[in-house]
């Protein structure tokens, strides 16, 4: 399920109530629109998916700024790591 699509449902309230005032703050301080940080997020599961097992539902995004520079900072709990590199031949 979406980022976005659990604000619509209504599910985990104070977890999606959280998780909305962060993506507030971080529209706020960077000029992100919403739509580009969930894009961001759903493309960055599928590439970290290739090489490990995550936990989607433990996932935050956060944009720092300090000073004149902005950082993403991503915390993503990984349940395991993928021996084998996908797309490789004779792995």
């Amino acid at each position: 399920m979406g980022f976005l699509k659990r604000f619509i449902n209504g599910e985990r309230s104070g977890q999606t109530a959280r998780e909305r005032l962060q993506l507030v703050l971080i529209h706020d301080r960077t000029d992100i629109a919403p739509a580009m940080l969930e894009q961001l997020r759903e493309e960055m599961i599928q590439v970290i998916s290739k090489y490990m097992v995550i936990s989607e539902d433990g996932i935050e995004l956060e944009l720092e700024r300090e000073e004149r520079s902005v950082a993403l900072v991503a915390n993503i709990p990984v349940l395991e790591v993928k021996r084998r590199v996908p797309g490789k031949n004779g792995s």
